[in-house]
């Protein structure tokens, strides 16, 4: 994908737990570090973050983005990952209000309100997202430091376009992109926000 244009690779961790599928481990990620110098944007549906900080960060990664919903204290995850030189992200579920992440934008680089339920590719995206992405966007213009608002699930070149309005720095796409016959033109739209 880093060939058809991408400016970061996403990779989703899942323990089988926190969600019901696994998926993507250390080992594997670490291989494509030997390939690409593009950031890694990694991002752990796994119950318990700080089990995983270690291995990803000698993988590669360069973002570690861990659930609010998850069992780890959060400040104790984002300290761990900072630990690191890594940039710490939260996510945070359909379910979960905006304002359970609140507390952690300042300290945080990156905020993901999940646009899908997490663990299952090729979902719709859920159009509430973008009242999400608003209030945070919003809450951002307060901050020093403000993170960047990304969203995954279901994202594609129709709603890149309301989503960058609304205040999304990063969008996520898996389904889009494998599944077109021309990848090079749809993340071009996607970075364009034009559909």
């Amino acid at each position: 994908m880093v060939d058809a244009g991408a400016d970061m690779l996403h990779f989703d961790v899942m323990d089988g737990e926190f969600v019901p599928n696994f998926a993507i481990s250390p080992p594997l990620i670490a291989a494509v570090r030997q390939i690409t110098e593009v950031p890694f944007d990694v991002h752990i549906m796994v119950t318990h973050p700080l089990r995983y900080t270690n291995a990803l960060a000698e993988a590669g990664a360069d973002f570690i983005t861990f659930h609010i919903e998850s069992s780890d204290e959060p400040n104790e995850v984002i300290s761990a990952i900072k630990a690191h030189g890594l940039k710490p992200g939260l996510a945070f579920s359909p379910k979960t209000p905006t304002t359970a992440v609140i507390p952690y934008l300042s300290d945080i680089d990156l905020v993901l309100p999940m646009s899908v339920e997490p663990g299952l590719g090729g979902q719709a995206f859920q159009p509430s997202t973008f009242e999400k992405i608003a209030a945070l966007h919003q809450i951002n213009q307060n901050l020093e430091q403000p993170p960047e608002i990304s969203i995954d699930g279901g994202v594609t070149t129709e709603i890149a376009p309301r989503a960058i309005c609304e205040g999304v720095t990063i969008l996520v796409a898996g389904t889009a992109i494998f599944r077109s016959q021309q990848p090079e033109a749809v993340i071009e739209k996607l970075r364009t926000g034009t559909a």
